[in-house]
């Protein structure tokens, strides 16, 4: 299991935003507010959410981790012959396209990628991360193509390091903007990708494989 020094973790959107600023968001199957939001428009996401944010003064929306989504039954890509990938495996931080994205803790630079299928990730970076004899990674997604410029394998971060910025909705997969921060033990030999989306019949093993990054900030929901 992952072991960090509190001291060495740092808030992975502008850690300007303190955690007063964040406010709870579930778009889950069960949540009935969210019916009458289109599934298949980023722009009617974006304007529920700012919406949302504006009448509780918050500025970030944040959750997600193992929920069960109806948003990605609008793409292909998350659908076979059989089975939907209808649960969250991150957490997403939901706040304007341009803001920044920080490091979670020290690391290298693993990969980065454009996954731009319908509903992705588009740009994504991975960081490594060694502490105590264990390696994991953190996967930002959802980011702004600039981001992933002058970037190399095996660049040194360290934590609470601008890495990136947030991209909009024509380049992040069609998403209103937000980060999905994944935490994974084994990425499997993949690099500058990782799913995000799981079938309910696969949470034990992503469950163990993706830890809730939530106690990590000393968050909750």
């Amino acid at each position: 299991m992952i072991s960090i020094p509190t001291s060495n973790i740092s808030l992975v959107i502008d850690p300007a935003i303190s955690w007063g600023n964040y406010m709870p968001l579930d778009l889950s199957v069960t949540n009935p507010t969210i019916e009458k939001v289109k599934a298949s428009s980023s722009a009617d996401w974006e304007i529920y959410i700012n919406e949302l944010l504006a009448r509780n003064g918050k500025k970030i929306a944040f959750g997600g981790y193992l929920e069960k989504r109806n948003i990605y039954q609008r793409s292909e890509y998350f659908k076979d012959a059989a089975n939907d990938r209808n649960i969250h495996l991150g957490i997403d931080f939901w706040i304007a396209a341009g803001t920044s994205v920080h490091a979670f803790t020290d690391g290298i630079i693993h990969s980065f990628q454009d996954n731009r299928n319908h509903g992705d990730y588009g740009p994504t970076i991975i960081l490594e991360h060694h502490i105590d004899g264990t390696t994991f990674y953190s996967l930002y997604g959802h980011l702004s193509r600039e981001s992933l410029m002058n970037l190399s394998m095996g660049d040194t971060v360290k934590s609470g390091q601008k890495i990136a910025e947030l991209g909009d909705a024509s380049v992040n997969g069609d998403y209103a903007p937000h980060l999905h921060f994944q935490l994974i033990m084994d990425l499997e030999e993949k690099t500058g990708d990782y799913p995000g989306v799981c079938e309910e019949s696969e949470i034990p093993k992503y469950e163990e494989n993706c830890p809730n990054p939530l106690p990590f900030f000393g968050l909750s929901i």
